[in-house]
């Protein structure tokens, strides 16, 4: 019951109030670390860091982290989204949705995917809430929905994608 109390303060916690503004400025008497924070996803600032696992955080609060060292092949689509393909003993696929997910930042030339996944320096990726989409609007990327999901073989896979994001069979 401890534990339950514990991580139930502490999804409290994390939790922003403000909305987009919170996420985008410093707090008072924060300053500049090795990390950045965009609405969409967190990364490391220095082009020579980076981080063993990115991890998925959903609306709901739940999170799943996958290491970078099982991440294989991934695709982007602007019909369909990004899928990233992570191997271990099993299958996992990552559908990340949104708009924009392949502009880069104002704060620098870092994207979600260049220099950000692709140089492991991305710390977190997450579902962004209508408003906060509102907010960013044309001005950088947004993430609409991540999914993910588990397979044992690459037939479930594709009958995964055949249902889920077609455009990324082609």
């Amino acid at each position: 019951m401890l534990d339950d109390t514990i991580h139930q303060e502490r999804l409290r916690q994390n939790v922003p109030s403000a909305g987009l503004s919170e996420i985008l400025q410093l707090k008072k008497g924060e300053t500049e670390g090795p990390e950045a924070a965009h609405a969409a996803f967190g990364y490391l600032r220095g082009a020579q860091e980076h981080t063993a696992a990115v991890e998925f955080r959903f609306r709901d609060g739940n999170s799943i982290w996958f290491s970078y060292h099982l991440l294989g092949s991934w695709q982007f689509n602007p019909s369909e989204g990004l899928l990233l393909k992570f191997s271990g003993d099993q299958i996992y696929i990552v559908l990340i949705r949104g708009s924009n997910l392949g502009k880069p930042l104002k704060e620098g030339s870092i994207t979600l995917m260049n220099a950000g996944l692709q140089g492991h320096r991305v710390i977190w990726v997450r579902e962004m809430t209508e408003e906060e989409i509102r907010q960013v609007g044309d001005s950088g990327p947004t993430i609409d929905s991540i999914e993910v999901a588990q397979f044992e073989t690459n037939k479930e896979l594709k009958e995964w994608l055949k249902e889920k994001a077609p455009e990324i069979l082609r």
